[in-house]
């Protein structure tokens, strides 16, 4: 599919990636009055399915890359997982935002590590692996437990393995033989936190409320915001996201992730760059939502608001609990909480623990924002 540029037409911003994080870019794009175009290895992608230049051969295939390319006038991206190849190639002819060289710095977690560490940001301890007695003198030093993770392609748990005897030593070099793995001290903490932070090309930042992020099988399940934390610690926590943007010279929209731990510390965690699943809330709950800043940010726009509109929010991922068709049974429960959005990603297949869709509850009172964002969700038959 390729259509000619017309200079008196809106601005077509590309996208890596078709998924829900790129649906809910699109929207705010086509809010803001721009085209889209989609390039994803397969077709009827909830992103793809809302734009006519939507490329279903994939970034890996040169001639459908190219296409892509020249309908485009930005690109971003919304998973990190692509080539920093693919990312220069296209660097040639059109910006992308974040950069091949932002990606090259996060896309790899020892070397994202060590670029906080360097830049003096609290990380936990850890360690390149590169044989079984490296894997057991980080044992040594730390104790067990301690995790061994792949240092690419990991999310959701995915590539990630807690460590507590010798046993699972050798359980996790034989899962991940092959394959580039590091070691990471396990934390004991109190919370979960994370921060949104979007920053455009002249260095402006937006910086979100810290939110409390619930994990259920390595999987985000819920997320409160704001944070229900001292101010101190959620100001420390949004200068650590901040520094770690700015770190790896980001451009665009960023989820920081952080752990708290009992004696006050916040150390970070990984850090996604694109929007993020712990700021589905800003979409309702804030002035500027997460999506309508990260295309602000590549485009170098004067960035909106980060501060909640409302006092609390509480947004619950609805995941896939059967594999088959990708829509609830009924949603007509769901519909009648006041103070509840819906949003389903319209992806063709369910399975088992795949994001399907989300709900976010706002209100002015904690307690009720809480209680009625889970009987939303306990309202969901799949």
């Amino acid at each position: 599919m390729k259509q000619s540029q017309n200079k008196n037409a809106p601005l077509t911003i590309g996208i890596l990636g078709g998924g829900q994080l790129a649906k809910m870019l699109s929207i705010e794009a086509y809010r803001l009055g721009l085209n889209i175009a989609i390039i994803e290895n397969g077709d009827h992608t909830p992103a793809g399915d809302m734009t006519k230049l939507n490329f279903i051969k994939g970034w890996e295939n040169n001639n459908e890359l190219n296409d892509f390319i020249e309908v485009s006038d930005i690109v971003t991206l919304e998973n990190e997982f692509i080539s920093p190849t693919i990312l220069e190639y296209i660097e040639k002819s059109k910006k992308v935002f974040p950069t091949s060289g932002t990606m090259k710095l996060v896309q790899d977690k020892y070397i994202q590590k060590t670029t906080f560490q360097n830049s003096s940001i609290a990380v936990p301890s850890f360690a390149a692996i590169n044989s079984r007695a490296e894997l057991y003198n980080f044992a040594e030093k730390y104790g067990y437990p301690f995790i061994v993770k792949t240092r690419t392609l990991g999310y959701d748990g995915y590539g990630n393995m807690t460590i507590y005897n010798e046993t699972d030593c050798e359980l996790a070099l034989n899962k991940f033989d092959k394959k580039s793995i590091m070691a990471e001290e396990f934390v004991n903490f109190t919370k979960e936190v994370a921060v949104i932070v979007a920053r455009n090309q002249s260095g402006e930042t937006a910086i979100y409320p810290c939110v409390e992020t619930i994990q259920k099988n390595h999987i985000c399940h819920k997320v409160i915001a704001p944070a229900n934390i001292n101010t101190n610690i959620s100001n420390k926590a949004k200068e650590i996201a901040q520094k770690a943007v700015v770190s790896i010279n980001g451009i665009g929209v960023f989820g920081v992730e952080m752990f708290l731990t009992d004696d006050d510390k916040v150390l970070l965690n990984e850090i996604a760059p694109r929007p993020h699943n712990s700021g589905h809330y800003t979409i309702e709950a804030c002035y500027c939502s997460q999506y309508e800043n990260g295309i602000r940010a590549i485009l170098n726009l004067p960035l909106g608001s980060p501060e909640m509109k409302h006092k609390y929010a509480c947004m619950i991922n609805l995941l896939g609990e059967r594999d088959g068709i990708g829509v609830p049974s009924d949603i007509t429960n769901s519909m009648k909480f006041k103070n509840t959005k819906i949003h389903l990603y319209n992806k063709k297949q369910s399975r088992k623990g795949r994001k399907m869709g989300h709900l976010t509850t706002i209100g002015d009172n904690y307690d009720k924002v809480l209680k009625e964002a889970e009987n939303c969700f306990n309202t969901f038959v799949w």
